[in-house]
C-alpha cells in the first residue's frame, strides 16, 4: 500500500512486525547519512525476511535498464528472493529511465515480479520532477521516504534525539557549542557523537566533557581527506587515508564522506551540463566558503565523463564493506576506497610523459 513517511516514521514501519515489507521502497533526499541509515535499515529488514540475493545499480539519463529486467525475472538457484537497489544520483532519469520507472511500476501493480524488493535512492526532487509520470507512477506503488533536511536551527534538537538513543544527554548551551563546531555538517555530528558515546558512560553530559572529546582531534579525519581529494593532492590523500585506516576509522564514515562529496559532484556536474546556475545550486546543497572554491576548483578540473564511473566505484566500495564481490574490484575495501580516492584526486590531471 503507498505511503509517505519520513526517516522516522520508515523505522516504525519496519519495526511494525504485523505490517511486513512493501515491494518498493523509495528513499528520497540530499541527507546522505539519513538516507544511508534508512536504505541500511531497509536492507536489514529485508534480509530477516529472505531476500538474500542482493543486484545494484546507478544510473543516469544515458543508461542501460535491461539488467535490471533481467534481474527482476532471475529465479535463485535455492529459490531465494532478492532486492534490486536503483540508485539515481541526479534524479533524472531521461526518456529512456523514465520508460523502464513506468514499466517497473506497472510490473510492481500487477506483481509481475513476486521475489523482488526493488530500493529506489534519489536525491530531493524538485516540484516538476516530483510531479512527472515516472514518479507518480512508481509512488504509488512504494513506501516513499522523504529524508528529512537538517536545517542549523533544528541541529541542536537533532543531535539531542541521537544522543537519547545512546542513553546521554546535554543542556542548551552544551549543545549550541556542539552545532558550531559541526557547522551544520550531519556527517561531522554523528561523528562526535558516537565518540562521546565511548569515551563517557550513561547520563548527564558537561560542556567540559563535549569540549574535551571534540577538541582533542586524531591526526588525521575525514574531512582533511575531503579536501586533499578535491584538490588533487593525491600523496596527501593516500597518507590521510592510511592514518585513517591506522588510527581505527571506521571505513562506511570515510566513504560517507568522500562518496558524499562525488555525488554532490556528479549532480553539479550535469546541473552545469544542461546550462542551470552552478551557485544556485550551491547554495541550495549549503555549500560555502573554501569547500564551495574546492568544488568549483575541482569542477573545473574533472571531466563531466569521469562522475559516473566515481559513482559506481563508491557504490562498490559500499558493496565490499557489506561483504560483496564486485566484479573488477579488490577484496580489501580499504585498498579499493584508495584506488577510488586516487581516482577522483587525479582526474583531469596531465601525467608526465615517461
Amino acid at each position: 500500500m503507498p505511503q509517505t513517511v519520513d526517516a522516522d516514521g520508515l523505522l516504525k514501519l519496519l519495526n511494525n512486525s504485523k505490517a511486513g515489507l512493501a515491494q518498493c521502497y523509495v528513499v528520497c533526499g540530499d541527507e546522505v547519512l539519513l538516507q544511508t541509515e534508512s536504505t541500511d535499515a531497509i536492507r536489514s529488514a529485508a534480509r530477516k525476511q529472505g531476500y538474500v540475493e542482493r543486484n545494484s545499480f546507478v544510473f543516469d539519463g544515458r543508461a542501460d535498464w535491461s539488467p535490471v529486467f533481467a534481474a527482476s525475472q532471475s529465479v535463485s538457484l535455492f529459490g531465494d528472493k532478492h532486492t534490486i537497489e536503483i540508485s539515481l544520483p541526479a534524479g533524472k532519469p531521461g526518456k529512456t529511465g523514465s520508460d523502464a520507472l513506468l514499466r517497473i511500476a506497472e510490473m510492481l501493480t500487477s506483481n509481475g515480479a513476486p521475489d523482488s524488493l526493488f530500493i529506489f535512492q534519489l536525491p530531493r526532487l524538485d516540484r516538476s520532477t516530483r510531479n512527472s509520470k515516472w514518479a507518480q507512477a512508481i509512488e504509488r506503488t512504494a513506501v516513499w521516504v522523504d529524508v528529512p533536511v537538517i536545517e542549523r536551527r533544528a541541529l541542536g534538537n537533532w543531535i539531542q534525539v541521537r544522543l537519547a538513543r545512546q542513553q546521554q544527554r546535554a543542556d542548551r548551551e552544551t549543545l549550541e557549542w556542539l552545532c558550531e563546531k559541526v557547522e551544520g555538517n550531519l556527517l561531522a555530528a554523528h561523528q562526535e557523537i558516537a565518540k562521546l558515546s565511548l569515551l563517557y558512560p550513561e547520563g548527564e553530559l558537561s560542556l567540559e566533557e563535549v569540549q574535551r572529546a571534540v577538541l582533542n582531534v586524531a591526526r588525521y579525519n575525514i574531512f582533511d581527506l575531503r579536501d586533499a581529494m578535491l584538490g588533487g593532492n593525491a600523496e596527501r590523500a593516500l597518507t590521510i587515508l592510511r592514518g585513517l585506516e591506522g588510527e581505527g576509522e571506521a571505513l562506511p564514515l570515510v566513504l560517507w564522506a568522500v562518496g558524499d562529496e562525488i555525488r554532490l559532484l556528479a549532480r553539479l556536474s550535469q546541473a552545469q551540463a544542461a546550462g542551470h546556475d552552478i551557485s544556485a545550486e550551491l547554495r541550495r546543497n549549503r555549500v560555502f566558503g573554501n569547500r564551495e572554491q574546492l568544488l568549483r576548483q575541482t569542477l573545473q578540473r574533472v571531466p563531466a565523463r569521469a562522475w559516473p564511473p566515481a559513482l559506481q566505484h563508491a557504490h562498490d566500495v559500499d558493496r565490499i564493506i557489506k561483504g560483496l564481490h564486485p566484479a573488477g574490484r579488490l577484496d580489501d575495501a580499504w585498498e579499493e576506497a584508495a584506488r577510488l580516492t586516487l581516482r577522483v584526486a587525479l582526474a583531469g590531471q596531465r601525467r608526465p610523459r615517461p
